[in-house]
């Protein structure tokens, strides 16, 4: 390991010396930034609901956080110490006028029509009782047939990696454990997946061993795939195969993995699925282990916090669990169709409540609707009705990393208290995952979090309940509104680069390294230890 550090170490100060200059000059445009930022808000002071007095409004005062825009906002946030990827994100672009590209809407990824073809009314009884075990049932009805974009893309510009959450008018919400417990009937409970790379060479074993597929066909499959994947429609043809031969375990193989492939490990292709999730079925018995609700939330934060980006023109994962989430929080946004009512629930999951209509409107037409959003808009607690069939979970308050293979995402309740029936109080900073290195043991140990969050609360006596100061805090460090008022013109805000990920593919080669070192041997940054590898790993990320 010694060794190792002193490479990397050796060949960052090779590749240092000539950008000394350059470094100080960017440090120099930090201390400006910052200087410029703190003059701001003694010339500005904003009141406790976090808008600027009343004398700086050119219209009415409002006690409504989200009623009045602040005169002089400019479009993102004074103290960028939290959102450190605003200077990429695509909030920042579509504030002055910049768009993706001509169209303003996300391509997503929704295979619901093909679900309805693909799932059969009823399985053989052999096969039934695998799937049923494996927690992923209720997976085959919870699909729309088809995705509302524009909605989608416009919550997807207000999602934050940092936290992640969505940035709303009023706060902060998020897509939690209990909503995927209560929206797609998934466990929440269970262990967590551990990365294992697959070469093509493997995936075709895989094939080969386990979906019955021989040695030729198998590489012919996986070469057309040109990489180490499989093809839905492929995999849907071996289910019908073997189903009419009556081979079980190949089949519900099959049928498991073209079913979490079409939802919620859908990704960017639209047709494929990662051959290494085949691994998770070998255990037929074994499979309803693992936590299916944290890694269709982990599939989906990540994706998120992609699309969130500027230069991101798709989005992954299940965009019925976003959709939906939407149609239960925010009944006045968006065409929303129904197939039943709460009440005459018979213990579906809740997704199966909504169904596909056409809406009107656009993502520009979306954006100043979500801007003038108010706390009386929301729906806060939508699943108190669901609880004969779901009961609440307190792991769901659990606060810490989330992780499924190699992917890691915060999840952080204690930014979304009222989403559980809490007052809102200024959260702690989010976690760096990039340093976490006992997910796992978090996990099981998930009690103590737990305290740490409801701990600093109280019960709301208000759905949108929040502390003295809230707000303040909130307008401070985001950007409520993507959309600049027409009489105030957009005025730029400096942007310091706190941790950009390098541009210089050796640069990113050589942060990912240190990361991984210093993860390893469980480093802290104030061990005098590792000072220079820190060091290193931060000049490392500004290139």
């Amino acid at each position: 390991m010694k060794l190792l550090s002193f490479r990397v170490v050796l060949f960052i100060l090779a590749k240092i010396e000539p950008k000394l200059h350059r470094m100080k000059r960017l440090e120099n445009k930090v201390m400006l930034a910052e200087r410029v930022d703190r003059e701001f808000h003694r010339s500005e002071r904003r009141g406790a609901d976090g808008r600027i007095p009343v004398r700086t409004l050119d219209r009415g005062a409002s006690s409504s956080a989200a009623a009045v825009e602040p005169t002089g906002y400019l479009g993102g946030p004074y103290d960028t110490s939290l959102l450190v990827k605003y200077r990429h994100h695509v909030a920042r672009h579509i504030w002055f006028g910049e768009e993706r590209g001509p169209k303003k809407e996300l391509k997503v990824a929704g295979h619901g029509l093909k679900l309805t073809s693909r799932v059969p009314l009823a399985l053989p009884p052999q096969m039934e009782s695998w799937v049923s075990r494996s927690g992923l049932a209720s997976l085959q009805r919870t699909s729309l047939n088809k995705i509302d974009t524009n909605l989608v893309s416009a919550f997807v510009e207000r999602w934050h990696l940092e936290t992640s959450s969505f940035h709303m008018p009023f706060g902060e919400m998020s897509i939690t454990l209990d909503d995927v417990a209560c929206l797609l009937h998934l466990p929440i409970r269970g262990i967590f997946w551990s990365p294992q790379d697959v070469t093509e060479e493997l995936a075709v074993e895989l094939a080969v061993d386990y979906l019955g597929v021989s040695q030729g066909q198998a590489q012919s499959h996986v070469r057309s795939c040109r990489g180490s994947y499989y093809k839905l429609e492929w995999l849907y043809d071996l289910f019908v195969h073997h189903r009419a031969a009556s081979s079980w375990a190949y089949a519900t193989r099959a049928y498991l993995l073209m079913l979490v492939g079409s939802t919620i490990f859908a990704d960017k292709t639209f047709t494929l699925v990662e051959a290494r999730y085949l691994l998770l079925f070998r255990d037929l018995d074994g499979c309803s282990g693992y936590s299916w609700g944290a890694a269709a939330l982990v599939t989906l934060y990540r994706y998120l916090g992609d699309a969130s980006m500027y230069n991101c023109k798709q989005l992954g994962g299940y965009p019925t669990l976003l959709q939906c989430w939407i149609h239960e929080y925010f009944p006045t946004v968006g065409k929303r169709g129904e197939n039943w009512k709460p009440a005459e629930n018979c213990g579906l999951p809740r997704a199966i409540r909504w169904s596909y209509r056409q809406g009107v409107l656009k993502v520009d037409d979306l954006r100043p609707i979500l801007d003038e959003l108010t706390p009386a808009d929301v729906i806060w607690r939508p699943f108190e009705d669901h609880r004969a069939w779901c009961v609440f979970d307190e792991i769901c308050l659990y606060r810490g990393c989330l992780k499924w293979g190699e992917t890691v995402v915060p999840y952080l309740p204690d930014r979304c208290l009222r989403q559980f029936g809490y007052r809102q109080y200024v959260p702690s900073p989010p976690l760096d995952c990039m340093m976490a290195t006992d997910i796992d043991v978090d996990w099981i140990s998930y009690h103590q979090s737990v305290i740490a969050v409801i701990g600093s609360s109280t019960v709301a006596t208000t759905p949108s309940d929040a502390v003295d100061g809230y707000l303040e805090w909130y307008y401070c460090v985001s950007h409520p509104r993507l959309v600049p008022p027409h009489r105030d013109p957009p005025r730029e805000v400096l942007v310091p680069v706190y941790d950009a990920e390098p541009s210089d593919p050796d640069w990113a080669r050589v942060s990912t390294l240190i990361r991984r070192y210093l993860r390893q041997v469980n480093a802290k940054e104030e061990d005098p230890q590792f000072s220079d590898l820190f060091e290193a790993l931060h000049i490392s990320r500004s290139h």
